[in-house]
């Protein structure tokens, strides 16, 4: 975990200083299925640069699985260091009937740390129905976990300035 001397919060406003610094964004990817997830990866880090975002300023995080997320995006977003935390992970049918109830209580663990900690937690934590260990099957998802990196990067420079944006229009009543 990145400790920093100048806590920052969720704003991206230092809370010793009255100077504004660079946002700072965490991103946490789960290690199953690093042909996959590590390309929404990529394609998240791509994105924020696109927008104006250097990488020096995302931390990546690896976790085993899925499961680990939460707790890891709990910590991170209570250590007020980051705009946004943002999770990666494909979780599939591995033949018994667990892929729902894990993605399920994934999705809604990372709503909860949203609003319990008041910072945006993104999700690129997907579960396909039929998830196939073939070749053309693989591609896709490796291709569609480009997209979502993207669109999750967009949504997080989206939501962050929204609340920065809020925030100085509070301070100004």
């Amino acid at each position: 975990m990145v400790q920093t001397a100048n806590p920052v919060h969720p704003t991206g406003r230092s809370a010793t200083a009255g100077a504004r610094p660079a946002t700072r964004y965490a991103l946490i990817h789960a290690a199953w299925h690093a042909e996959i997830v590590g390309r929404a990866c990529d394609s998240f880090v791509q994105e924020m640069d696109r927008h104006g975002v250097e990488r020096s300023r995302i931390d990546l995080f690896e976790v085993a699985g899925a499961f680990e997320i939460p707790l890891l995006a709990r910590r991170l977003a209570r250590t007020q260091s980051y705009g946004a935390v943002v999770a990666c992970a494909l979780v599939v049918d591995g033949g018994i009937y667990r892929h729902d109830f894990v993605a399920t209580a994934v999705v809604n663990a990372l709503m909860a740390v949203q609003l319990e900690v008041d910072i945006p937690v993104l999700s690129v934590v997907l579960t396909p129905h039929h998830f196939h260990a073939g070749d053309e099957h693989q591609q896709f998802f490796r291709d569609h976990f480009v997209v979502k990196g993207a669109e999750a990067a967009r949504a997080c420079v989206q939501t962050v300035a929204s609340l920065q944006s809020l925030e100085s229009a509070a301070a100004r009543c």
